[in-house]
């Protein structure tokens, strides 16, 4: 029963740590939309969230470009974000400069993941706050 409980909760720690790693990637694509020649980067959120919770199908998954960390260097852990969850957006058109950064995509996208972020925030703080009063009996 205890493991349910941890594993709701991680499931939802995992889901906001993603959410505010989207976030950053949305904000420093949107600090960068002068900056010509940048290109955007977004996340596969499901894919990543798949991958983070260890639900991701190996075989679907396409081979990492180094499979074998160097002496010296720290292997990717479960749940940190692999080299498949970042990819470099598709621009809506084309620009003189090579900035691929399309604000109104990446504003659109910002406040849709600002709300799924408070949203998942919501959740992990209610499921605490029932947690507790259970444990506490209230």
């Amino acid at each position: 029963m205890l493991n349910r409980l941890t594993d709701t909760l991680n499931f939802q720690a995992q889901a906001l740590s993603l959410r505010a790693e989207r976030q950053r990637i949305l904000a420093s694509n949107i600090a960068n939309a002068d900056t010509p020649g940048y290109q955007a980067r977004e996340m596969d959120f499901a894919a990543a969230l798949r991958e983070a919770t260890g639900h991701a199908n190996p075989a679907a998954r396409p081979a990492p470009a180094q499979a074998a960390p160097r002496a010296g260097h720290l292997p990717l852990q479960p749940g940190e974000a692999g080299p498949t969850a970042l990819r470099y957006a598709t621009p809506s058109q084309t620009s003189l400069d090579d900035n691929s950064v399309d604000m109104d995509r990446e504003r659109a996208s910002f406040a849709d993941n600002a709300v799924h972020y408070e949203a998942t925030l919501r959740f992990l703080n209610g499921s605490v706050k029932t947690l507790t009063s259970a444990i506490t009996g209230q």
